[in-house]
């Protein structure tokens, strides 16, 4: 299968070539890896542009004397999502509200300095986050912008409590300087990702912050799913956990053998609008090609129907497969 590259990969590739330290090369690689299609015709092209990531980012942490960081953190979980602010805004006390993970939480700025991930349980399934460094233009990381082009999503949160407006007006421009668009209609070529994002209108355990979220959602709310949270006190955080989940537009799709009943603490994960040969392939890369039919239970009409291979699938579907 070929690898279909659009023009922007190959000025990345130029870029790489045009690079003289090992971190402009490896965030020309991330680039690269961004912009990039995913499937089949790609996979050899992706594992070579990992590996010499790998080996650049070793090189990179020996020239610096510094503890060797993660560039491309592998996602892990349903989905991965990238936690961005600007400073104090509370980033890291909802990463650990939301995680059994323990950054560093304080009251003054730039506390969190890499990028750190830790999983967010939901339902059943788990969700990746990413806490990041604050946007502060002049102190960007390098490595920050293929982080927040390849996670799935981004969640924005905002402090309520300071000009909400201006955060978000800031972070948007900072996002723009990264390639990155909030909108999906984007057209702009020198955009490399449009990402679906959620705002968290954060420390609605303060007094008066409802004025802020008011100003937030007339800002935004025709744009942008925003939700109401404290990540202090815990106010808000089940909702906004379900307003992940949506956003993502993922499914949850559970399969049985005949005769026994489904494992509903261990789904296939799939694009909304997946269909049954997509869930036979999830399971075994070999089962799209031999797949016979399927029974169904939960979105048809009746449990235990059978259902082809086009089928277009529902979030809690269980599939028996007949191969």
């Amino acid at each position: 299968m070929p690898a279909n590259l659009p023009p922007q990969y190959f000025g990345a590739e130029k870029n790489f070539r045009a690079a003289k330290d090992p971190a402009e090369k490896i965030a020309a690689l991330e680039e690269m890896l961004a912009i990039m299609p995913k499937h089949k015709g790609t996979d050899h092209l992706r594992a070579e542009l990992r590996s010499r990531i790998a080996k650049l980012t070793q090189l990179a942490g020996k020239k610096s004397g510094a503890q060797r960081m993660t560039m491309a953190i592998e996602k892990e979980g349903a989905a991965q999502v990238a936690v961005v602010g600007l400073p104090n805004a509370g980033k890291s006390q909802l990463v650990a509200s939301l995680t059994n993970a323990s950054p560093t939480v304080a009251d003054y700025p730039f506390t969190t300095y890499a990028a750190s991930p830790a999983m967010m349980p939901f339902e059943n399934i788990q969700i990746q986050l990413i806490d990041t460094p604050p946007l502060v233009p002049q102190m960007m990381e390098w490595w920050l912008p293929p982080i927040l082009r390849r996670a799935d999503a981004l969640l924005i949160v905002v402090d309520l409590n300071d000009v909400p407006l201006e955060q978000m007006a800031s972070i948007i421009e900072q996002l723009r300087e990264m390639r990155i668009s909030l909108d999906p209609g984007e057209t702009d070529e020198g955009i490399l990702s449009r990402q679906r994002t959620l705002v968290a209108g954060n420390k609605a355990d303060i007094a008066g912050t409802e004025a802020g979220f008011s100003s937030l959602q007339a800002g935004y709310g025709e744009k942008l799913p925003i939700a109401y949270i404290s990540a202090r006190d815990g106010f808000g955080l089940e909702e906004m956990k379900r307003k992940v989940f949506q956003l993502l537009g993922i499914i949850r799709v559970y399969t049985k053998t005949p005769g026994q009943k489904p494992d509903m603490n261990d789904p296939i994960i799939l694009p909304k609008g997946s269909t049954l040969a997509d869930a036979a392939e999830a399971v075994h890369k070999d089962f799209r090609a031999r797949l016979k039919f399927a029974r169904l239970w939960g979105s048809g009409k009746h449990d235990g129907i059978m259902v082809k291979r086009d089928h277009v699938l529902q979030d809690g579907d269980i599939i028996e497969l007949h191969v």
